[in-house]
């Protein structure tokens, strides 16, 4: 179970994401549309991920049971305000159609990366059978 105080830096969290997630496809929508750069946007979202998940760990002080309840909370924050804003003003992440599109694939794709991440530092290490 979470704490008051873990569910609301968890938000803040959320809406930290959201907004730098933003802003690096307002700002990078140009590289997003070329291959070798997109690819590379990809790539980067590894080590982006899992520092995301290091950092709302510590930041909230999650336990390991609390680990992926925690990101999914701060996680799913972000997408459903990426969805509204996608929709209603999606000019917001940029004004190019085709940045737009490859952008929220770029998004999902950095979700995926979170989540998976906290699946698997959350995992216990394995011990030897008894």
């Amino acid at each position: 179970m979470l704490q008051t105080r873990q569910v609301l830096v968890l938000i803040a969290l959320g809406l930290a994401f959201w907004g730098l997630a933003t802003l690096s496809i307002r700002w990078s929508g140009h590289a997003i549309v070329e291959p070798v750069a997109g690819a590379v946007m990809f790539a980067t979202s590894l080590p982006v991920g899992w520092l995301s998940v290091r950092l709302t760990r510590s930041l909230a002080g999650l336990s390991g049971e609390q680990l992926v309840p925690g990101v999914m909370l701060a996680g799913a924050l972000a997408m459903l305000i990426d969805g509204a804003v996608l929709h209603w003003a999606p000019q917001t992440y940029g004004p190019d159609d085709l940045v737009v599109r490859l952008g929220s694939a770029w998004l999902l794709w950095g979700y995926g990366v979170s989540f998976a991440f906290a699946l698997v530092m959350r995992r216990p290490a394995l011990s030897p059978p008894r």
